[in-house]
């Protein structure tokens, strides 16, 4: 089945890439097969499988896989690539929403599954040095007997690397902050091969242009990340979680802004409208009451986590929310949360059958519930299924419509209403992406949010690291 054209692409195509030469592919796979033996494949059914991408854009798989193990071989990779002008595009564990792995102009995918040490533990610096390949919950696992955690949890079983590339987010956002605050430095491999690191392990430095957060979020465009230093954070003595239903996603919201102006202390506070909790109790088995919910979680004492949960039973009830039920054994909290994360697989099964397509926005905290609010709106006007489920305590949530797309009528109204979230975001004052990143769907969004002056300095900066363009093109900005 072949892709309506309004589902393939947003957004110009660099000009200035075209797909390589038979011959440059040919020869980088010849050299790559030389030197990575069975570690380079290039079978169709490994290529997709690195260009697959969980949204409705069409799958654009590169010619050719290579695992490396180390940084110095992907610095080889990328010195044979950029000799030859073949595109790179690195993988992580391919969880990205909005196109990012994708290989529109082919080349060669840098998959870094193997690159999986666990480089250097610094208890009693509360940091750890990784290599891109280490998954989050790997990582964890790895710390937990020393008492210590990395907070950061987009969902997905997604890659360090891949985390610190896409900027990700997730439910502890906002207690913990997101990816760019939560790394210290970066050992890179630019697109002629050289090897950057970009600070030490101190946590704060003046010296010298931040090359860190430069690369953080710039989704393998700069250039790839292959080690990464993160902060940590020990393990909370008591921590407690529940749920409570409120009448509406507005009181919802409303209860969620007072609870953050308050400066009560949560680390996690997510909201799930009605369809969402429908689609969860079709996916966990829940048995939830089908009306909006937030979970919410507190980290601390047992003292300060009980006096936490008191006071925001106390705003929830303001708004009309509760009861307010709680789950403070391990395993039930568990089970709450791997509901949350699994939202994705959750709202497919509103649909079964049918493609799903997950974006987000994120708006200032006073916005937060009448941008929610006019989206329910805009959905249920729209006569679309697109529960809606988000990291509110940051302003951030997510939408996924459900779209038959051999229905050219229905993929252009889902389309028509994604434009018109992000432009309520942007209106707002928020941003078309606060965790999800632009990949290929949100180019076009760009100039808008950021203005014709800004995404000039980023084509700079993009032509100064990688003149040939050959990292990750037609991704964030047109060339």
């Amino acid at each position: 089945m072949s892709l309506p054209a309004a589902a393939r692409h947003d957004g110009p195509v660099p000009a200035a890439v075209l797909p390589p030469a038979a011959e440059a592919i040919a020869a980088v796979t010849q050299a790559l097969a030389a030197s990575f033996g069975d570690r380079l494949v290039t079978s169709l059914a490994v290529r997709r499988q690195h260009g697959h991408t969980l949204t409705w854009i069409a799958n654009e798989p590169p010619d050719a896989v290579v695992f490396p193990r180390s940084t110095e071989e992907v610095s080889q990779i990328l010195a044979l690539c950029a000799r030859h002008g073949v595109p790179v595009v690195a993988f992580g564990t391919g969880t990205s929403l909005e196109g990012h792995v994708n290989a529109p102009f082919g080349g060669v995918c840098i998959d870094m599954s193997l690159m999986k040490r666990i480089i250097a533990v610094h208890a009693e610096d509360l940091d750890v040095v990784v290599e891109a390949g280490v998954t989050r919950k790997e990582l964890n696992e790895h710390l937990r007997d020393r008492g210590l955690m990395f907070p950061i949890d987009p969902g997905a079983d997604a890659s360090i690397g891949g985390m610190a590339a896409t900027r990700a987010s997730g439910t502890n956002a906002v207690r913990y902050g997101t990816m760019k605050d939560n790394v210290l430095a970066l050992t890179a491999v630019m697109a002629d091969g050289a090897i950057v690191r970009t600070a030490t392990r101190a946590r704060k430095t003046a010296a010298g242009y931040d090359l860190t957060r430069l690369l953080v979020g710039s989704e393998g465009t700069l250039g790839i990340i292959t080690e990464v230093t993160l902060k940590l954070h020990g393990i909370p003595e008591a921590i407690a979680a529940g749920i409570c239903p409120f009448p509406s996603v507005k009181a919802a919201c409303d209860a969620t802004i007072l609870t953050i102006q308050t400066g009560l202390p949560v680390a996690r506070i997510e909201l799930l409208d009605d369809m969402m909790i429908r689609g969860v109790n079709l996916h966990a088995r829940l048995g939830l009451p089908e009306t909006t919910m937030l979970f919410v979680e507190f980290h601390g004492t047992e003292a300060g986590v009980k006096e936490q949960s008191e006071r925001f039973g106390e705003i929830a009830a303001e708004f009309g929310g509760g009861p307010f039920e709680w789950a403070t054994r391990p395993e039930d909290r568990s089970k709450l949360w791997q509901a949350r994360h699994d939202a994705y697989w959750a709202a497919k099964a509103l649909r079964p059958g049918f493609e799903s397509v997950a974006t987000d926005v994120c708006v200032p905290i006073s916005r937060l519930a009448e941008c929610v609010e006019e989206t329910k709106r805009d959905i249920e006007a729209s006569g679309l299924i697109a529960p809606i489920a988000g990291h509110v305590g940051d302003g951030n949530f997510h939408t996924q419509p459900l779209v038959d797309l051999d229905d050219a009528a229905e993929v252009e109204r889902v389309q028509a209403f994604i434009d018109r979230l992000v432009k309520r975001a942007l209106a707002m004052g928020g941003t078309c992406t606060g965790e999800h990143g632009v990949g290929q769907k949100k180019m076009k969004y760009l100039a808008e949010e950021h203005g014709a002056q800004a995404l000039a300095v980023m084509r700079t900066l993009k032509r100064a690291l990688d003149p040939r363009n050959i990292l990750n093109p037609g991704k964030i900005i047109a060339l």
